[in-house]
């Protein structure tokens, strides 16, 4: 795969990362329950995404719950120099789709140490507060996190789900060094918050970048002559879209399958003219809803 020098970012200012990235939602089950295929399966996958070069490996403690991150390092551990590994805690899955914050002190505290012991690290380079506990202050849960990270076990601090306003707030507390929110082609609704990221330099990592697959079957007329024109998937346009549309934007699409894979990897390789990004820039529709 031939990757361009501009689709690199520094996270966190010190962390060169590839912005088109893996995660793993998609190795586990539906409504992030259970396994989805064999372990096997999901151990070549990523294995295979690593050798394609894939920097950037995005998963979380309540995938599975656990199995994600143990796949991860049964895959790819020791790990290779410049393989950043990030997760997420801070949330309880309790079923499928079923799921409740978590964000007191010991609560954070347990769930970064389990992290640590199935990733196989002494360091996480990028922990992610999954979602602020609505029943604490910010500044007990992102304290907690600066804790952690004083103790040489985290090495930057990321969010998930928030607003422009909350990212503001958190500022001042702790240095950020990525974000999460939903934001493709037809779902625009963090452009103030992917704004103030490229302002302060922070990375934003998209999740559902291809719309939990809506992208893949959108039939507008701008996209599929896009991508008629480059000869490539309605799904390869609107990764490569991300890419030129925000040089802090790090698109990193799950999937459990080997040939979709291999079609958002290739995604790396599109050149969007002017011309082009302008004509899907139109292309907002309505909020796609997180799951």
């Amino acid at each position: 795969m031939s990757v361009h020098t501009d689709a690199v970012l520094l996270l966190g200012g010190d962390l060169p990362v590839r912005r088109l990235g893996l995660g793993t939602g998609g190795l586990v089950g539906a409504g992030y329950w259970g396994p989805r295929g064999s372990r096997s399966q999901a151990r070549a996958l990523l294995r295979t995404a690593v050798e394609r070069g894939v920097t950037l490996i995005d998963t979380a403690d309540n995938y599975g719950p656990a199995l994600a991150e143990e796949l991860v390092a049964e895959a790819l551990h020791p790990y290779g120099e410049g393989l950043v590994v990030a997760t997420k805690g801070g949330v309880v899955r309790t079923g499928p789709d079923r799921w409740h914050a978590a964000g007191r002190p010991e609560q954070l505290r347990a769930m970064c140490e389990a992290s640590l012991r199935r990733l196989r690290l002494e360091r996480i380079d990028l922990y992610q507060l999954h979602r602020f506990d609505p029943a604490l202050p910010m500044a007990e849960q992102l304290g907690t996190l600066a804790e952690l990270r004083a103790e040489g076990k985290i090495r930057h601090i990321g969010l998930n789900t928030v607003t422009a306003d909350q990212l503001r707030e958190a500022l001042p507390l702790v240095p950020v060094a990525s974000v999460q929110n939903p934001y493709n082609l037809l779902d625009r609704s963090s452009a103030d918050l992917l704004a103030l990221c490229g302002e302060h330099g922070i990375a934003f990592l998209p999740y559902y970048p291809l719309g939990s697959g809506a992208l893949t079957r959108e039939s507008a007329a701008a996209l599929t002559a896009v991508a008629a024109e480059h000869g490539a998937t309605t799904g390869q346009i609107a990764l490569a879209w991300l890419l030129h549309h925000s040089p802090v934007l790090c698109p990193s699409p799950g999937t459990g399958s080997p040939a979709h894979l291999a079609e958002n990897l290739d995604a790396a390789t599109v050149r969007l003219t002017p011309r082009e990004s302008a004509l899907l820039d139109g292309l907002a529709g309505p909020r796609v809803s997180p799951g």
